[in-house]
């Protein structure tokens, strides 16, 4: 063990994403508040008030002070060519390409989020001479909207403006307003509002005023505004194309923003151009996510149907296959397991299979683990006392003291149904089958972490399992309970110490050496499981680790033939799919739900996490049905979703990193209680598996 303790666990990552995490939600919170989906203002309420008659003159330009109305329209024979909305990349530079044509200026009302997108457009109005206002942040109404998203719209896109063009504006025309006389009721309080802020309120005439008269137009930046604005540009009753300032006799409205004003605008178009690339990233994961769910739960179900129908295949029952009655040798490594030894070597002596052997390993325990399994005084129990060695060690020391041709694995906090060990080892009837994986269940399933576990053990493990069996690609006999040909072993060198992950590490060496992995499911024995989180954490960091050093160890099985080569292609890249990139981007899905729910539809956010939550249960309870196994815990499933889920996804991200930055994990140990008996199927079975104490 002491070799994998070379180094200590990296934590620098985890600082850095306590920084990164702020930074990408500060950038969604911003991209979904600019696209109108927080505090909606999109659509104008109906006016409830007329506006001042002092400002109803029909003059499409006003200006307030201190209370004094102001208005003011075009001199005959000139027209003020407004556009609304944009910068658009494709209708603008149409637009200015028209204005330039017919030596024409004209006045365009800004998004200030469209700004932030294409500031190089906000750059060349500017630089052709045209006259830039504010049409607010995002479009919304600025009469019915919050007093402080009122006041951000007129802001941002004066940030905007100084981040793309390095200028501030004066001009401002309230969006989903046209002539004068729209500006009426909370359009005119927010007119009022936005005029004491110093902006020169700029409306429309309307469409019934001749050109000849004098008119201010507005016109959208799009296919109808630019055949509109071309239809007026060639009348001849018109003398003078200009901007709304000059028409009027004013000066310009725009000044130069200060270097500190202008990196604040810089700053902005950056923000809005990480939430875009946040949110583009988010939608892309999510599809990913959601169609390798789909792809997984569609697999498992179909292959685990496809197990189900094959069964007599491979066990007792079938005309070809004879029964096993050979001498089974048991291996029990034990490491301080003075809480479960003794009921774990019990129930192995309980077992109904004839002739047995069981070894308790044990390896450099302090406490009183080999003094418990002396003290069962049967002959069939060997316990062999050694220094402290590691998990392999201890397996390969008591490999060399088995008799038997069949060895069965077994973790000291195991308990076996006494059908188990007889059930586990039939499948070895086939002479191409070298190693049985059995069917690990949750002991102590009473407290909600070890429900959420019991599910994982069910849905998660034994179906993966009933799949890889059909597909002829297991890549793991699990420690708590495993069946092996005895040369099989030695024809591999034993149990390497290479990993972490010993019994994957184990399975995969058995493909590569041209044997077949099966799983058998009524080999049923009782595992007891971390009870709490940070216990849960320190052994699925291991097993997830120690998975990723087996995975590269037998990267070359994707290029063999045979057993291996199918091993190879199949399992390493289901593991790689769904084992690793998955997990990394099935938190998007959990994002996304809490970014609709905010900032989108919640209905429709709501929606896909219920779809996703809907074909896991069904999933899941196949599964349970398939172990036999009561419905009643589903109702832990959804709430797995918000902790258990979590901290797994974090797991597997701490292990990608460790792996990645080259550090060597530490064994991580269990603290044992002895909790592996709480839950058995049935009270005969336990009173069976007991009896000898």
């Amino acid at each position: 063990m002491s070799r994998h303790a070379l180094r200590r666990d990296p934590r620098g990552h985890w600082l850095l994403l306590l920084l990164f995490l702020p930074v990408v939600i500060a950038a969604l919170v911003f991209e979904g508040w600019t696209n109108h989906e927080v505090d909606d203002a999109r659509n104008k309420r109906p006016c409830t008030t007329p506006m001042p008659k002092a400002a109803d003159t029909g003059d499409p330009v006003l200006r307030l002070n201190d209370g004094t109305i102001q208005t003011a329209s075009m001199p005959p024979r000139t027209a003020a060519l407004t556009f609304n909305g944009g910068p658009d990349p494709v209708w603008t530079p149409r637009v200015l390409d028209l204005l330039r044509k017919h030596r024409a200026q004209a006045t365009f009302f800004i998004y200030g989020s469209q700004a932030t997108r294409h500031p190089e457009l906000v750059r060349r109005i500017r630089a052709e001479g045209h006259e830039i206002g504010s049409y607010t942040y995002t479009g919304g109404d600025l009469g019915s909207a919050s007093p402080l998203r009122s006041k951000m719209e007129l802001s941002l896109t004066q940030t905007a403006l100084a981040g793309s063009a390095g200028v501030n504006t004066g001009l401002l025309r309230l969006p989903h307003t046209t002539a004068a006389d729209t500006l009426c009721g909370e359009s005119w309080d927010a007119a009022v509002r936005s005029a004491e802020q110093g902006y020169l309120i700029v409306a429309a005439d309307r469409k019934s005023r001749k050109p000849s008269q004098g008119v201010v137009r507005q016109y959208s930046n799009s296919d109808l505004g630019y055949h509109e604005a071309e239809q007026l540009l060639r009348n001849r009753n018109v003398e003078r194309f200009t901007t709304v300032t000059d028409g009027l006799g004013r000066p310009s409205p725009t000044t130069t923003v200060s270097a500190a004003e202008r990196l604040r605008g810089e700053g902005l178009i950056w923000a809005r151009m990480l939430g875009a690339f946040f949110t583009s990233a988010m939608a892309w994961a999510l599809v990913a996510a959601g169609g390798l769910s789909l792809l997984r739960l569609i697999l498992l179900l179909m292959f685990a149907r496809m197990h189900t129908n094959r069964l007599q295949r491979f066990r007792p029952g079938s005309p070809w296959l004879r029964e096993v009655n050979e001498p089974v040798t048991v291996l029990v490594p034990a490491h301080n397991e003075e809480a479960g030894i003794e009921s774990t070597v019990r129930s192995l002596l309980a077992s109904t299979h004839p002739y047995l052997q069981v070894i308790v390993i044990d390896d450099g325990s302090t406490d009183a683990t080999a003094d418990i399994a002396e003290r069962i005084q049967d002959p069939r129990v060997l316990v062999i006392r050694q220094g402290n060695t590691g998990k392999p060690g201890a397996l390969n020391t008591g490999l060399a003291h088995a008799r038997s041709n069949i060895v069965v694995m077994v973790d000291a906090d195991t308990v076996f149904e006494p059908e188990a060990l007889h059930q586990l080892v039939q499948p070895l009837a086939h002479p191409a089958i070298g190693a049985v994986s059995g069917n690990t269940k949750v002991g102590n399933r009473q407290k909600l972490l070890g429900k959420w576990q019991h599910l994982e053990y069910v849905f998660g493990f034994n179906l993966d399992r009933r799949m890889f069996e059909v597909l002829e690609c297991m890549p793991t006999v699990p420690g708590a309970i495993g069946a092996f040909r005895r040369d099989a072993l030695l024809g591999i060198g034993g149990v390497s110490e290479d990993t972490l992950a010993e019994d994957t590490d184990l399975t995969m060496a058995l493909w590569r050496a041209g044997w077949r992995v099966v799983y058998e499911e009524t080999a049923i024995a009782w595992t007891e499981v971390p009870e709490t989180l940070s216990q849960l954490w320190r052994q699925r960091y291991r097993w997830c680790y120690g998975t990723l050093q087996s995975m590269w160890k037998h990267r070359r099985a994707a290029l063999e033939v045979g057993p291996a080569g199918r091993f190879g292609r199949r399992g390493l890249s289901y593991l790689t799919l769904f084992q690793i990139a998955l997990p990394f981007a099935a938190p998007v899905v959990d994002v996304f739900f809490l970014y609709g729910l905010f900032f989108r539809h919640p209905l429709e956010a709501l929606g896909v996490w219920l779809g996703f939550l809907v074909m896991q249960m069904v999933t899941a309870a196949y599964a349970l049905r398939l172990d036999r196994e009561p419905l009643r815990e589903l109702w832990s499933l959804p709430l797995q979703l918000f902790v258990y889920r979590q901290l797994l996804y974090f797991v597997i991200i701490q292990s990608v990193v460790t792996a990645l930055l080259g550090n060597r994990l530490k064994w991580q140990r269990m603290r044992r209680s002895g909790t592996a008996d709480q839950h058995l199927l049935s009270e005969p079975a336990k009173q069976r598996t007991l009896s000898s104490k």
